[in-house]
């Protein structure tokens, strides 16, 4: 796959690129540009991204990093199976416990939250760092509502991260599901408060809870081109320049049957104008 002659591979993380210092040099530049698009693609085209994962696959399967990168790949594009095949091969190479989450939440997209359920109460969990255990929280949450349970999943997602005041990385998408969650159960009221914390602490746009907020306070919103056309159209101008159209529009009918009568009356006088000219032949013979 093409890569743009501006991407080096230079541009990855150094723990990434301290992995791949294990292949020749020339290989190890291959398989870090390829990173480096995967990277790049992998939100707003996931299937490119999957495209040069494959790529990295290929030329360095036994690279740890390489294998989680595919595994991320193919969870964007929705290949749940696939994706926990890479990152539990990336966890077996690293012994560390970081995809924890992710591993549980595939689980959830093959249709196996119990599953998830086992693995949010696992051992594993209490090694993961503060941000790992609210995203194994988010999980678990989501597991409950899978089957079912809105009401442990509620509870599941009631915290002390939850409810600080301190706004971290993963402090928009917990309110978020928090407010999602309630308004799955109709407690409405409640769902619009955290609905609008959530807005507070999104600071980069990561989830839509705005426009949720919006919705619910009956806000619509209007495309401007389409609404600005509409205001055109509706102007003494333009509603002049459609009469004038129209008028052409008669005047051209108007012609075309104007030139259809003369037709037709020069179609009808030929056979007069034969007949004129055969009697005149008729008297000069006699």
């Amino acid at each position: 796959m093409p890569i743009p002659d501006d991407v080096t591979g230079d541009e990855i993380d150094k723990d990434v690129r301290q992995e791949l210092l294990s292949l020749p040099k020339g290989l190890a530049e291959d398989v870090a540009r390829n990173l480096v698009m995967v990277a790049r693609l992998i939100d707003e085209e996931p299937e490119k991204a999957y495209g040069y994962s494959k790529v990295a696959l290929r030329l360095a399967s036994r690279v740890a990093a390489v294998r989680e990168a595919a595994g991320f790949a193919a969870y964007a594009n929705q290949k749940y199976s696939e994706a926990l095949a890479e990152f539990r091969a990336a966890r077996r190479m690293t012994g560390n416990t970081e995809l924890w989450p992710v591993m549980a939440d595939c689980e959830r997209g093959l249709g196996r939250p119990e599953k998830a359920l086992d693995m949010a109460g696992a051992p594993e969990v209490h090694k993961l760092d503060k941000a790992g255990q609210v995203e194994m929280r988010l999980v678990a949450a989501g597991a409950r509502r899978d089957m079912g349970q809105l009401d442990a999943a509620i509870v599941t997602l009631q915290s002390p991260e939850l409810a600080s005041n301190s706004v971290q990385p993963w402090t928009a998408r917990l309110r978020y599901a928090y407010a999602d969650a309630l308004l799955a159960a109709d407690r409405v009221d409640e769902a619009r408060e955290w609905f609008a914390k959530a807005v507070e602490a999104d600071r980069d746009g990561s989830t839509d809870a705005s426009d949720r907020l919006a919705e619910m306070d009956g806000v619509e919103f209007v495309d401007a081109m389409v609404e600005d056309d509409a205001e055109v159209a509706e102007t003494p101008e333009a509603q002049d320049a459609e009469e004038d159209e129209d008028i052409d529009d008669v005047e051209e009918e108007l012609d075309d049957e104007d030139d259809e009568d003369a037709e037709d009356e020069a179609v009808a006088a030929e056979p007069a104008v034969k007949k004129d000219s055969d009697d005149k032949d008729s008297a000069d013979n006699a």
